[in-house]
């Protein structure tokens, strides 16, 4: 058991930084970055203390992964009508763009990396990365 749990370290640290080297340079758009776009994709605005909890952040990591973003104009901050002390963030039309052109590039790569793979080997794989990132959103040091 101890060696398996090794190796699947070792096997999740090698994907992370070989998934990393996917990114397409002409974005200038991060892992962190992507993340972000991808969350505000879905729904948009959100408060950055809920986009922060959801990645496992800290608020000023968020803040400062955010503020990248906004100077690249792919979001937008503003005050919470609501409460004036909460930010909003919402994605822009650039950043939707971008968010969609990296989407679209990292697929195509995967499509190309994974076309030897059968469909049965395609679903339990994406079945595994469910279930091992819903255990690392739950687990609770």
């Amino acid at each position: 058991m101890e060696n398996t749990l090794e190796n699947i370290e070792h096997e999740i640290a090698l994907l992370s930084r070989l998934t990393t080297a996917l990114n397409p340079k002409k974005t200038r758009l991060d892992r962190s970055g992507y993340l972000l776009l991808s969350k505000l994709s879905l729904r948009s605005p959100q408060a950055i203390n809920a986009i922060a909890d959801d990645l496992k952040l800290d608020v000023s990591t968020a803040s400062r992964q955010i503020a990248s973003l906004e100077d690249k104009g792919f979001v937008v901050r503003f005050p919470d009508e609501n409460n004036r002390r909460i930010s909003l963030i919402e994605i822009t039309q650039k950043g939707k763009t971008v968010y969609q052109d990296v989407k679209n590039a990292r697929s195509k790569a995967y499509s190309q990396i994974l076309k030897e793979w059968p469909g049965e080997d395609l679903d339990l794989l994406e079945k595994m990365l469910k279930k091992l990132n819903q255990s690392l959103i739950h687990w609770d040091r």
